[in-house]
């Protein structure tokens, strides 16, 4: 099968980059010919004229189009896998592959279609002002914190919904969890095609000791919506040894006033990141924001530990309480201290969990369940067309038991 993966980098590495990674090297290993258009907005022109052509070229860009017509004409993908499009690309993308036919998958790695600036997140809390069609609450509450890039932000978005560009353009959206897939729905989107396809981790071979783990692990940014301050304060609350894998840079105050028990790594390539898990007794994963899935909480369980994190959002489709960890109240560092506690202190809890969770791994999150699933969208998205059909969303999610 030929496909094209099509994908806006964003100037900082993350975990929708990991993934994207992860497909391209799934797809080629097993002899597909995967054809990359990717772009980094370290293309854009730092200075302000630069930032407004990215701006209108994110809301529609012809060019991005006539390109995008020139690479199907060229290639003759069999379908074309949609990653993030803002700005360098824009959704003129999708009118072009629908327009020639080509059967297009939209990879919603973050909240992309239901908020503009992606995170649903106004001054800590979960936002769901925009929700729905209300895009001037990005505007009226300058949501990030640039008044003339909230306009932008307000703007795209709302031409985007109010022209239908992702709606029509669009063959099947993947949501990576059942939460994210009926909260897109709420916003109007099609539930007929929108398919449930969580990430994979790899799985190792053999898990961690979670008996001789040596502190609480926490992996990723440390920034708002990761609960950074919510980690921190449980973390002293506790006074247990808690370890930070990840780019600090967002919380310098925080860094600057945590507690001694508190150390931090910075970014850990693959193998470090491997021999991390292996040294911690439990994973935190305190978001305060909707995750669309939770890579981290993932990776933790394929190594056998549980996993304590937020109820909220996707989470607790991955994280299941008292089954392959605990769940907390988001925000409550008194809460998330009390879970803390509970699993430090408690061997057989940790021991119960930790296989459950690596179990639920192997299961769902694997390599080739992933490839199986994958390949069946894609297979469901060609033979449908551009045609809505539950079959089409369905697909992915029933090709192999969840």
């Amino acid at each position: 099968m030929k496909i094209m993966q099509v994908y806006n980098q964003r100037r900082v590495w993350g975990g929708e980059d990991r993934m994207v990674d992860t497909i391209v090297d799934i797809l080629a290993r097993r002899g597909h010919e995967v054809i990359p258009w990717i772009r980094n907005n370290a293309e854009i022109d730092a200075r302000f004229g630069g930032k407004v052509r990215a701006f209108f070229g994110g809301v529609y860009s012809p060019s991005a189009a006539r390109e995008m017509e020139a690479r199907l004409r060229l290639h003759r993908p069999d379908v074309v896998h949609v990653h993030n499009l803002y700005p360098l690309f824009s959704p003129s993308v999708l009118v072009a592959c629908r327009r020639a036919g080509v059967p297009v998958v939209v990879h919603l790695h973050s909240y992309l279609l239901t908020c503009p600036i992606t995170l649903h997140l106004h001054d800590g809390q979960v936002c769901e002002r925009c929700h729905g069609g209300h895009e001037y609450h990005c505007v009226l509450q300058n949501c990030r914190s640039n008044i003339s890039e909230s306009v932008g932000y307000a703007l795209r978005s709302a031409a985007a919904r109010k022209l239908g560009l992702y709606r029509d353009n669009t063959t099947v959206f993947i949501a990576m969890t059942q939460f994210a897939k009926d909260y897109l729905a709420s916003a109007g989107y099609p539930k007929d095609r929108i398919a449930v396809l969580p990430n994979t981790v790899p799985i190792p071979a053999a898990p961690a000791d979670v008996d001789r783990g040596r502190y609480v692990g926490f992996v990723g940014r440390l920034s708002v919506e990761k609960g950074a301050r919510t980690l921190i304060d449980a973390a002293r609350a506790t006074g247990l040894p808690v370890k930070v894998a990840g780019d600090v840079s967002e919380a310098r105050a925080l860094v600057e006033g945590a507690p001694a028990n508190v150390t931090f790594t910075g970014r850990l390539d693959r193998e470090q990141l491997s021999a991390f898990y292996r040294e911690a007794r439990f994973l935190v994963v305190p978001s305060v924001v909707y995750e669309t899935f939770g890579l981290t909480a993932a990776e933790a369980m394929a190594f056998g530990l549980p996993v304590v994190a937020s109820r909220l959002g996707g989470l607790p489709e991955i994280v299941e309480h008292e089954r392959t960890g605990l769940l907390f109240d988001p925000g409550d560092a008194a809460d998330l201290a009390a879970k803390m506690r509970m699993l430090w202190e408690q061997p057989d809890l940790r021991r119960r969990y930790g296989g459950l969770g690596r179990a639920k791994a192997s299961r769902e999150y694997d390599e080739n369940v992933y490839y199986d699933r994958l390949m069946t969208l894609y297979e469901a998205a060609i033979e449908h067309g551009l045609a809505p059909g539950a079959a089409v969303a369905g697909a992915a999610e029933h090709s192999t038991p969840m």
